[in-house]
């Protein structure tokens, strides 16, 4: 019995900051309509026959089938889970009516292709009015390391013992590396001649390169990083680099090359990502021509 309620609260935990996260999360190929029927159907149920039940296999399953629903919402999965509890309880705290818990929580899980474990500890002081709890401790393990883009975050993440803003913004990074990846893939597609992804076992291209026939040495590099900002808000930075020949500086007496990644930057405000690169790939396929 005891090991059943150590069950539900270690899924309630992993509900509640997954429905944390889903507040604020865009469900991919699904308006907010949908979203919205969707989740209250997996919440309908008796409230009042749930308050006085005291079946656990009940609340195990229902709390099971919530936390499938927010995994294929978020894209987050948890794979294996485990839970320590210590009472750490002084006799003073005893003699007033407070009993003081460490729980030590250890899991592993993914976000799509992105995988993880994490290792916390909350510390939990439970009186006759209420419960109160706080991480104490978070160690974040990611795997594989290539995504070298997230390792800054991750460390804000364990000093700030913020559970909420790791899962929001693992779930927004992804979307946008997936996004970045297809992006790329398709103007590769669409334009073999012309555009450049690098190459390997393992690649995992941030930047294309947009290459003009007939001026050999002429590229134009286009540099997609992810960045998530000091809050744990995720967004795209894009930069154009030029590889120009030497010779060709000297006759750009109108400063074009030099005035090309400010032109970028403003053509992404204007266009968004998409057309903007699809813009400047046709102006250098106007060269070839």
């Amino acid at each position: 019995m005891e090991a059943q309620r150590a069950e539900v609260r270690a899924l309630e935990l992993e509900v509640a900051e997954l429905q944390r996260a889903c507040e604020e999360l865009r469900a991919p190929r699904a308006g907010p309509a949908r979203v919205r029927k969707l989740f209250q159907e997996t919440h309908q149920s008796d409230s009042e026959e749930w308050e006085s039940s005291k079946d656990l296999r009940s609340q195990l399953g229902h709390l099971k089938s919530e936390l499938s629903f927010l995994s294929v919402l978020t894209g987050l999965s948890i794979r294996s889970y485990s839970m320590n509890t210590e009472d750490i309880t002084s006799t003073e705290m005893k003699e007033k009516g407070i009993k003081k818990v460490l729980q030590r929580h250890r899991l592993s899980g993914n976000c799509h292709m992105v995988t993880f474990q994490l290792e916390f500890q909350i510390q939990e002081i439970q009186t006759k009015e209420n419960v109160s709890s706080v991480i104490t401790d978070l160690n974040i393990i990611m795997e594989p390391t290539e995504y070298s883009e997230l390792s800054e975050f991750v460390s804000r993440a364990e000093e700030r013992r913020d559970l909420f803003m790791f899962f929001r913004s693992l779930h927004f990074f992804v979307e946008w590396y997936e996004y970045r990846k297809r992006t790329f893939k398709h103007f590769k597609e669409r334009y073999p001649d012309t555009v450049h992804l690098p190459e390997g076992p393992g690649a995992c291209p941030h930047h294309m390169e947009v290459r003009c026939a007939r001026r050999p040495g002429f590229e134009l590099v286009i540099v997609w990083r992810i960045r998530i900002d000091e809050e744990g808000k995720v967004s795209p930075q894009l930069d154009l680099l030029t590889r120009v020949p030497q010779r060709a500086l000297e006759l750009d007496e109108n400063g074009v090359v030099e005035m090309a990644p400010r032109s970028f930057r403003a053509l992404l405000g204007v266009l968004g990502i998409e057309a903007a690169l699809e813009s400047l790939i046709k102006s250098l396929q106007a060269e070839n021509a």
